[in-house]
């Protein structure tokens, strides 16, 4: 008779296959992830129509051409300089504060020299401005 009682081995759980199977679906998941940017800009624009309007009778027109150079009734200023550009348009409005401004600028005018005439415009307390641009056929 054997009086001694039987010797059981406690069961052992590997630990080290379940680990592995955690890192390969950790790094599976964060391979197959797409993280959506939340710097991204978010702008909605407006919206116009191809309806042409009616163009009042006296407008105040500014052209610019591809230089930069700023045109009143079809006459050059001097220089490029705001102070220029906000005499002359006091000049030529004189009392008329509530005629309408287009600004014609040439697609390659440098984008500061339109800024610089929206802002002599407001300055002076133009509040109907409008920037013309040209129809183009989209079916060409």
């Amino acid at each position: 008779m054997n009086l001694r009682p039987e010797r059981r081995e406690d069961p052992e759980v590997n630990l080290t296959p379940l680990i592995d199977v955690v890192f390969l679906l950790l790094i599976f998941f964060m391979v197959s992830t797409t993280f959506d940017r939340e710097a991204r800009l978010k702008i909605e624009l407006p919206e116009a129509t191809t309806e042409a309007t009616q163009a009042p009778d006296e407008v105040l027109e500014i052209a610019i051409n591809a230089a930069g150079d700023y045109f009143i009734d079809e006459q050059k200023l001097v220089n490029r300089k705001p102070e220029t550009l906000k005499k002359a348009i006091a000049q030529t409005l004189g009392e008329r504060r509530n005629l309408p401004l287009i600004i014609r600028a040439d697609g390659r005018t440098p984008h500061q020299a339109v800024v610089t005439a929206m802002d002599v415009a407001s300055q002076l307390g133009l509040l109907q401005l409008s920037l013309a641009t040209v129809h183009t056929d989209s079916s060409e």
